[in-house]
């Protein structure tokens, strides 16, 4: 069975060799807005990411697809951590810290796939890309919790489970962590 690809392969706006990929958030930041009521590509991440993070191997077929690797890739991180949260209210906190907190962006030494993204030209280009990734990780951990914390307010276990996962056998977090 192969990888879910992204389906937004007709983009014309480019940060390094990433689509800059219109969101649906309240979020600010660099993307554009996304006003129709389809799937956006952190939708598209959420619905493919139980297929696509056990696959060792990923063939990135658009600039889209580097997007929906980093959403995965993150992904896995905030399962990591809301593996401890009992509550909502506690794994809200604890995905906005992890949303805000200092990252790598492509070009920094500890970025897991320097190989497959390129670095920023300049730093402009660099605080525009960590803006957008920031705002990618902001949202996605919006809807994560409404995925995973339900009506009742427990956490899903069916979600949880893929927290040891690694897609491509990497992690956004450093070893050990």
């Amino acid at each position: 069975m192969p990888a879910y690809h992204s389906t937004f392969v007709d983009n014309n706006s480019m940060l390094g060799n990433m689509a800059l990929l219109p969101l649906k958030t309240s979020f600010r930041g660099p993307a554009p807005t996304f006003n129709n009521q389809e799937l956006d590509i952190i939708d598209e991440a959420l619905y493919s990411f139980r297929a696509n993070v056990f696959f060792r191997t990923y063939e990135i077929k658009s600039e889209a697809d580097r997007v929906l690797i980093y959403i995965t890739l993150y992904i896995t991180e905030c399962l990591k951590k809301l593996q401890k949260c009992a509550t909502s209210n506690q794994a809200l906190g604890e995905l906005y810290s992890l949303a805000v907190s200092k990252f790598d962006i492509p070009g920094d030494p500890g970025f897991p796939l320097n190989s497959v993204y390129a670095k920023p030209v300049n730093s402009t280009e660099a605080d525009l890309m960590r803006q957008y990734l920031q705002q990618i990780r902001q949202e996605t951990g919006i809807r994560l919790i409404e995925k995973i914390y339900g009506e009742d307010g427990k956490p899903s276990k069916w979600w949880l489970c893929f927290a040891k996962k690694k897609f491509m056998d990497k992690s956004l977090s450093g070893p050990g962590q």
